[in-house]
């Protein structure tokens, strides 16, 4: 990394924060446990019956464990490597699409920021009925004022931010569980049984399966959490270890809230529920005191996971711009460690998409698959990274050559996302294209700032593809073949 990296035009950046294995894994597990795991039984009901659901978070646990691994092993052999994501998808493919990735990544915490305001506004109303689903004006207004609330408090510091982060993932860890053990408690096994094959569902198992498959890479983003903060950690063994720790703690608590609903309620009901479907399938089993219950367990759940995700989302801007793949705006941190025109950026981005947000058919079901479809090609390209890393020797990875099970990882990682963008269909992909075409004049603006050509030859292919797949986004939206 060059000396301008390093510094800023106020002077000196200022030294990193260093956070111990604990507050690493909190990061994790307060990334993932947010406005997901509250939607997952009627989310999972629309789509599939148990038998799906069944295979379907054998799959997605497989899978992504396959990436906890991936992003363990990167961790320990390309130390000199920070944010995670971006970086191995530089290092592997070159600046451009390791620029497409820092943004994708980045675009992808925004939307799925929105998604967390509009899940708070729809469980508040529930009891306040100009709210209605989270996209009428006024809870557009109201999540806005949330957004720049945070934006000032997160201004304060990552040490500040991170530890209320702690706190608040052990709070609300607690009524999921809850949840669970109340579902387990009033769990019915004819309703179970006759939930099982999934009778309501007319496609085959593999399509049913193949349904569910964004809401569950929804859930899981964030598994990368101590990845991003690479540059915090103590001991860079961490890293790894939070990853893998706070992935397996989570996907057991997943699986475990989707699966026990189908014990409480038909498939048809637990699908037609209002989101958050936690509290109506909770609400059923034990009266209306459960749905309250949940509703602040999820409102308390959300704004944590809404911290984590910020603070991620701002930090790997401000590592792209320090190695010269995003304007050098972006690298300033002010005098506590935080990156506040990156930290900028991404609440007005997050505004954007609230307002736009709020002119769909449902914005909480698109905001959320958007948020997988945006990902889906930087965990590619960091899996894929991995198989190139064990398949040729690289005097910068440290304890030798990677392994054949690292190697076997990888592929196996490359593998799965890539069925993942299968999964996704054109829709998702096309408006992804759509977001990352003219994101490529910050490309442009970096480059020009370093008085470097603007593109290479496998560069230009690169952008011709990416401005392609937008066009036919813009043309597939305005005919009507996609919609909002």
């Amino acid at each position: 990394m060059s000396q301008a990296a390093t510094s800023d035009a106020a002077g000196p950046a200022p030294p990193a924060a260093k956070l111990p294995l604990l507050t690493l894994t909190a990061l994790v597990v307060g990334s993932m446990v947010g406005a997901g795991v509250f939607s997952l039984p009627g989310r999972f009901a629309e789509e599939t019956g148990v038998a799906g659901a069944l295979i379907a978070w054998a799959i997605a646990g497989t899978g992504m464990l396959m990436l906890a691994f991936v992003f363990q092993s990167l961790a320990v052999r390309r130390p000199d490597l920070d944010a995670g994501v971006y970086a191995y998808a530089k290092a592997g493919f070159g600046e451009y699409l390791g620029f497409f990735a820092a943004f994708g990544y980045w675009a992808s915490t925004c939307v799925g920021n929105v998604t967390y305001w509009v899940l708070i506004m729809s469980t508040v109303g529930s009891i306040w009925p100009e709210l209605g689903d989270g996209d009428t004006a006024l809870a557009v207004v109201l999540s806005s004022i949330g957004l720049w609330a945070f934006f000032w408090t997160i201004r304060r510091g990552v040490k500040e931010a991170t530890a209320i982060n702690k706190a608040v993932t052990v709070a609300k860890l607690v009524p999921i569980v809850i949840f669970v053990v109340l579902a387990l408690v009033h769990f019915r096994p004819s309703v179970f049984a006759g939930n099982f094959g999934g009778a309501d569902h007319t496609g085959s198992l593999f399509s049913q399966v193949r349904g569910t498959m964004l809401a569950t890479v929804f859930v899981f983003l964030g598994v990368e959490g101590a990845s991003v903060y690479s540059r915090h950690a103590r001991r860079r063994s961490d890293v790894g270890r939070a990853t893998v720790l706070g992935f397996l703690s989570v996907f057991a608590l997943f699986a475990s809230v989707t699966i026990v609903s189908y014990g409480i309620m038909p498939m048809a009901e637990i699908a037609g529920l209002r989101q958050p479907s936690v509290a109506g399938v909770l609400e059923s089993a034990v009266g209306t005191w459960g749905r309250v219950f949940i509703s602040v367990g999820l409102i308390v759940s959300v704004l944590g996971a809404y911290l984590a995700w910020t603070l991620m989302a701002a930090e790997v801007l401000l590592v792209a711009a320090k190695d010269d793949d995003m304007p050098r705006f972006l690298r300033r941190a002010n005098a506590v460690d935080v990156p506040v025109p990156a930290l900028l950026m991404t609440s007005l981005l997050t505004q954007v998409v609230l307002i736009a947000t709020s002119f769909s058919d449902d914005a909480f079901t698109f905001a959320l698959n958007l948020t997988s479809a945006l990902s889906l090609i930087p965990y590619l390209l960091a899996a894929a990274f991995a198989v190139r890393l064990g398949a040729r020797d690289d005097p910068r990875t440290e304890g030798g050559r990677t392994s054949r099970r690292e190697l076997a990882v990888g592929v196996a990682a490359t593998l799965y996302t890539a069925f993942l963008l299968y999964a996704a269909g054109p829709k998702f992909l096309l408006v992804s294209f759509v977001l990352y075409a003219p994101a490529t004049a910050l490309f442009v603006m970096a480059r020009r700032e370093q008085g470097r050509r603007l593109f290479s030859p496998g560069e230009l292919v690169v952008l011709a593809v990416s401005v392609a797949g937008a066009v036919l986004g813009v043309v597939a939206l305005a005919a009507g073949w996609i919609s909002l």
